[in-house]
C-alpha cells in the first residue's frame, strides 16, 4: 500500500520541497510539494529522480575495512575500532596537522555535514583542512570577509523585485542557482522579463541562461574583473555613483575612485574582447535602473582574479546604491543564525594566519587550497610533517581537484585514510575504512547553509521519510562516532557529542548580554529542549536562540522545533529586508570598500591589461541533471545533452581539422584527455568547454552505470599551480590548452 511523505530535496542549492511516494520503504516517485512555502511545487529533473538516487543499488550498505589490501564488509564496531587505531597513532607521533580533513560539496546538503565536521576539526586541532570551497566559491567568502568583516555575509540578488539583473559567470537555468538559493530560478528570470525588467548575461558561452537574456556579452574567459573594474570606472567618470542610504555605512570611496583609474573601457576592451562602448552602456544601464543587482558565480570565481571579480560584483552594487535595498542585493536572515548582535565595530577578517607547508599558500577562512592536497601528502619539507592520514567526508577530490593522477598516487601512500561516502568512488577506493551514510529518504533534513543564502526568509524541516534499514547507521551518528574515534574518545556515547555542544552553546548564550537568555540557568534551558534525538535538540536550541526564536519563553510567538514540526510545509518568514549596519563585523564598523589585500592585488590586474592569449582556452560547463561527480551513477540523470563532450566553435574546428563527434585530444599543463568533439557556435571563438565531474574509468570503483560512459576528468588538464592568490581558489576557467584531432584509431573501452 502506497503512502506519501514530505522531504526537502538535497540534490542542489534550490532546496525544493518534495512529496515522495513510498511503497513500504522504497521511494517510487517524487513530485513538487505545491504547499511548500518556498518552492511552491517547483521540481527539476534531479528532484524528480530522487527515488533513483535514493535506491541506487551501488550504494554501500555496510562499512568496509581494508584487510590484507582488500576492502571487506565489516561491522560498525570493527570500522570505528579501525578508525581509532589508524588516526590516533598518527596524531600522537606526528602531531595534529599530519591528519588532513577533506570536506566535499554534499556536506552542505545534509544536517550531519553541517553539525559535526566543525567538531571533528576542532577536536583534532588540525590546520590541514581542505574543502570544495577552494574549487568553487572561496573568492566570494574572501571578498565578503574583506568588505563586511564576515566571510559568510554574502548578499543575494532580490530576484523577485529587481528591475535589472546582470549575471556574470552564472548559468542558473542549468545550475538552479548557487550562492543564491532560489527554487525555480528559471521561472523567476522569466518573471523578471515579463514585468519589464532587463536581464544581461556575461559569459563566453551562449548558455541556456544567455539565450533568455536581453543582452549576452561573450567576454574572453578570465577577464571578468577587468570588465567589472571598467564599469566601476565609468560610474566614477560619468558621475553616476549614488550610494543613497548606504552613504553613512561606507568608507574608502575616494580611494576606490583612484584605485580603478587605469581601467577605462578603452583600456580593457582589447583584453576582454568587448567594445568600450558596450562596457559604457552596461554601466549606464546599471546606474539608470530603478533597482538593480549584479550577481557573479563560479565562472567569475574560478579564474586568476576570482577574488577581485567577486569584490567588484559587490562594489558595483554599492556604487549604484543597490546593496541592502529591495530590488538590489540583500543579506538574508536565516532562522538558525545567531542572535543578531548590535551594530558596531567587529574583529574584522584576517587572511594568511598560517600557510601550507610546501608552497606556502595562505589559509583563507581556515582552509588551505584543495589544489595543494597532493603536495601536502607526497612532498617532504623541513617545515612540519606531511599529511600522513586523511579523513574525507563526502569528498571526491580525485575528480574535483586539479591533477587527479598525482592525487591518486598520493592517496595510495597515506598511512591511513577514512572516507564517509555512500559509494566506492575514485577517492574512497583508497580508504582503509569506508563509512556509508544511509540514503537521503532515511535522513532528516534542514538547510543550515542554504537558508543563509535564500532569496526569501523561511524555515523548513523534514524528518526521515522512512526508518533506517536494519544495519544502517544515521549519518549524524556516523559523524559523531567518527569525531570521537579520531579525537581520542573512542567508545564514548555519541549522544555526548550533542550534549556537549548544547552545554557549551547555552553556557555562552547566558553570558552574552545581547542574548534573550542572558543571566538564566543553562541547565534549566537545556531541560526545555525538545526533539527525538541530539540533532533535533540542537536544531531546537538554534531556532530558539535565533532571530525569530522564542528565546526560551521570552517571545512566546517565536520559533521552536515543536512549532516547526506543526508546519510540515515550512514557515514563511517574509521577504529579505535591509539590515545594514547590523551584519557588518569590520574593524571600522563600515563597509570597507578598498581593503588592503584587495589594493595590494590590483597591480596584478593592471598587468592583465596587456595579456592576449594566442591559443585556445578552456572553460567548464554545468548540466541541469548533474551536480559535480556524485550523480553520474543514476541512469535517469545521464544521457541526452548531459554528455562529456568538448564544445568547440566551428571556425576553430575547421582550422584544426576537427570533425563533429570525432575524438579530439586536449592537452594542458597537468596532462591530456581525449573526448568526442561537439562543434557548436554556443562557445565563442578561441574557447573550448568540457563539463566537470567526469572520468569514472579508474579501477577499483563500484559505479556500475557511471563506468559504462565514464567521460574524462577535465581537472586532469590542470597541474594545480594556477590559483587566485587571495583565496587559494583553483583556476579552472580560462586555462590555456592545446587541441588536436586524433588520427590514430582508438582502442574502445571495455
Amino acid at each position: 500500500m502506497s503512502r506519501t511523505a514530505l522531504r526537502i530535496c538535497p540534490l542542489c542549492e534550490a532546496t525544493c520541497g518534495l512529496t515522495l511516494t513510498l511503497e513500504g520503504t522504497r521511494v517510487t516517485g517524487a513530485r513538487g510539494d505545491r504547499d511548500d512555502v518556498f518552492s511552491q511545487g517547483f521540481i527539476c529533473p534531479k528532484g524528480a529522480s530522487f527515488g533513483a538516487v535514493d535506491g541506487d543499488p551501488d550504494r554501500l550498505r555496510t562499512p568496509l575495512v581494508r584487510r590484507d589490501g582488500e576492502l571487506c564488509e565489516a561491522t560498525w564496531e570493527e570500522a570505528f575500532d579501525a578508525v581509532a587505531a589508524g588516526i590516533r597513532p598518527v596524531v600522537e607521533r606526528y602531531g595534529p596537522n599530519a591528519v588532513g580533513v577533506v570536506l566535499g560539496n554534499p556536506n552542505v546538503h545534509t544536517m550531519a555535514g553541517a553539525l559535526y565536521p566543525p567538531l571533528l576539526i576542532a577536536g583534532l586541532g588540525t590546520r590541514s583542512l581542505f574543502t570544495a570551497s577552494t574549487v568553487d566559491q572561496m573568492p566570494k567568502h574572501v571578498s565578503s570577509g574583506l568588505l563586511y568583516g564576515d566571510a559568510n555575509a554574502i548578499p543575494v540578488p532580490d530576484l523577485d523585485h529587481t528591475d535589472h539583473l546582470l549575471l556574470i559567470g552564472a548559468n542558473p537555468l542549468e545550475s538552479n542557482g548557487s550562492l543564491c538559493t532560489a527554487p525555480d530560478f528559471p521561472g523567476r528570470l522569466k518573471a523578471l522579463k515579463a514585468r519589464g525588467g532587463t536581464l544581461t548575461v556575461i559569459d563566453p558561452r551562449r548558455t541556456r541562461t544567455a539565450k533568455l537574456a536581453d543582452r549576452h556579452i561573450a567576454v574572453r574567459p578570465g577577464t571578468d574583473a577587468l570588465l567589472l573594474a571598467a564599469m566601476a570606472y565609468v560610474l566614477f567618470a560619468e558621475d553616476l555613483v549614488d550610494l543613497g542610504d548606504l552613504a553613512p555605512h561606507v568608507q574608502d570611496l575616494p580611494e576606490l575612485r583612484y584605485a580603478v583609474r587605469d581601467f577605462s573601457p578603452e583600456a580593457v576592451a582589447a583584453a576582454c574582447d568587448v567594445e568600450a562602448g558596450t562596457i559604457r552602456t552596461l554601466a549606464r544601464e546599471l546606474a539608470a535602473a530603478p533597482t538593480a543587482a549584479v550577481y557573479g558565480r563560479i565562472g567569475s570565481c574560478t579564474v586568476p582574479h576570482g577574488t577581485l571579480a567577486s569584490w567588484l560584483v559587490d562594489v558595483l552594487n554599492i556604487l549604484t546604491g543597490n546593496l541592502d535595498r529591495p530590488g538590489g542585493a540583500l543579506f538574508p536572515q536565516a532562522a538558525t543564525d545567531r542572535t543578531p548582535r548590535p551594530a558596531g565595530p567587529g574583529r574584522g577578517f584576517a587572511l594568511g594566519r598560517w600557510h601550507s607547508r610546501v608552497s606556502r599558500h595562505p589559509e583563507a577562512k581556515g582552509e588551505l587550497p584543495l589544489s595543494a592536497l597532493a603536495e601536502e601528502i607526497d612532498t617532504a619539507t623541513e617545515e612540519g610533517e606531511p599529511v600522513r592520514a586523511l579523513i574525507a567526508v563526502a569528498a571526491n577530490p580525485v575528480l574535483s581537484a586539479p591533477d587527479g593522477d598525482r592525487l591518486d598516487k598520493a592517496l595510495d601512500s597515506l598511512d591511513f585514510m577514512v572516507s564517509v561516502d555512500p559509494y566506492l568512488n575514485e577517492t574512497s577506493r583508497h580508504a582503509h575504512v569506508v563509512l556509508p551514510p544511509p540514503p537521503p529518504a532515511q535522513s532528516a533534513h534542514h538547510d543550515f547553509a542554504f537558508n543563509t543564502l535564500a532569496i526569501r526568509n523561511q524555515v523548513r524541516y523534514t524528518r526521515p521519510a522512512v526508518p533506517l534499514e536494519p544495519g544502517r547507521m544515521a549519518e549524524t551518528e556516523i559523524l559523531a562516532r567518527l569525531a570521537l574515534a579520531a579525537t581520542g574518545m573512542h567508545g564514548a556515547d555519541p549522544a555526548a557529542v550533542d550534549a556537549m555542544v548544547i552545554d557549551q552553546t547555552l553556557g555562552k548564550a547566558v553570558g552574552d548580554p545581547h542574548s534573550p537568555v542572558h543571566g538564566r540557568d543553562p541547565k534549566e534551558l537545556a531541560a526545555q529542549l525538545t526533539g527525538a534525538n541530539g540533532p533535533e535538540r540542537r536544531l531546537d536550541m538554534m531556532l530558539r536562540l535565533g532571530p525569530y526564536g522564542d528565546g526560551f519563553g521570552v517571545r512566546p510567538d517565536g520559533l521552536t522545533l515543536e512549532k516547526l514540526l506543526a508546519h510540515p510545509h515550512g514557515i514563511d518568514l517574509g521577504p529579505l529586508r535591509p539590515r545594514l549596519p547590523q551584519p557588518l563585523k569590520t574593524v571600522s564598523g563600515k563597509v570597507e570598500l578598498l581593503p588592503q589585500p584587495i589594493a595590494d592585488d590590483l597591480p596584478r590586474l593592471r598587468e592583465a591589461l596587456r595579456e592576449r592569449p594566442d591559443g585556445l582556452v578552456l572553460v567548464g560547463r554545468r548540466h541541469l541533471r548533474s551536480n559535480n561527480s556524485w550523480m553520474h551513477n543514476v541512469p535517469a540523470l545521464t544521457g541526452g545533452t548531459n554528455r562529456c563532450t568538448l564544445h568547440i566553435h566551428p571556425e576553430d574546428a575547421e582550422r584544426l581539422g576537427v570533425r563533429d563527434g570525432a575524438p579530439v585530444r586536449v592537452k594542458g599543463a597537468g596532462g591530456e584527455v581525449t573526448a568526442p568533439a561537439e562543434i557548436t557556435d554556443g562557445v565563442r571563438r578561441g574557447v573550448v568547454s568540457l563539463p566537470h565531474g567526469w572520468g569514472h574509468d579508474r579501477p577499483g570503483t563500484r559505479l556500475t552505470h557511471a563506468a559504462t560512459d565514464p567521460g574524462v576528468n577535465v581537472n586532469q588538464l590542470l597541474d594545480g599551480s594556477l590559483l587566485d592568490p587571495l583565496s587559494g581558489n583553483a583556476v579552472l576557467n580560462g586555462v590555456p590548452v592545446e587541441v588536436s584531432a586524433v588520427t590514430e584509431k582508438l582502442t574502445p573501452l571495455t
